[in-house]
């Protein structure tokens, strides 16, 4: 394991611990010996108040490599959501997590789960993920909020409390 990325890393977890947004969630996951995994992050993002998305506490893994933070991590809706910009494996499809394009070594795990929180209710249609959710968002507008707030109440807080 890289001691760039497991520095930034502990550093991520300290600065998060301190100052975080309300109602997100992020840190390592344990390894089996009950050591933490600095590598692979459990994350829960909330919806945004006044959206579709508000009431649900989405989960979310971030996978990180040993060259982090030149390379941006993996991050995973686990299980994978219904939305434009979200591939069918859950794997969030984003400029800000993209090497070629916005990513840049200095972006933080808190700007990264913004980035996404904002990315949920603002899809990005240019660049679709997932057909179905594409789709039905183009076509179905009725049809694609019924889907979204369905998944809001599939996804209350206090099953993510619970281990999800």
């Amino acid at each position: 394991m890289s001691g760039i990325a497991i520095g930034r890393l502990q550093e991520e977890r300290k600065c998060w611990r301190k100052d975080h947004p309300f109602g997100f969630i992020a840190k390592p996951s344990k390894n089996p010996d009950g050591t933490w995994n600095l590598m692979n992050w459990e994350c829960g993002i909330p919806g945004k108040k006044g959206t579709l998305w508000e009431g649900g506490l989405y989960p979310l893994r971030m996978i990180f490599k040993d060259d982090y933070p030149i390379s941006p991590p993996k991050c995973k809706f686990e299980p994978p959501l219904f939305h434009p910009n979200i591939y069918p494996s859950g794997t969030v499809c984003l400029s800000l997590l993209d090497e070629e394009r916005d990513w840049k070594p200095a972006v933080t795990i808190k700007q990264i789960l913004l980035g996404i929180q904002d990315l949920l209710n603002d899809p990005n249609i240019k660049d679709p993920a997932q057909a179905d959710a594409y789709s039905t968002f183009s076509s179905d507008r009725v049809e694609y909020d019924r889907r979204v707030k369905a998944q809001a109440r599939q996804f209350p807080p206090e099953k993510f409390a619970s281990g999800h």
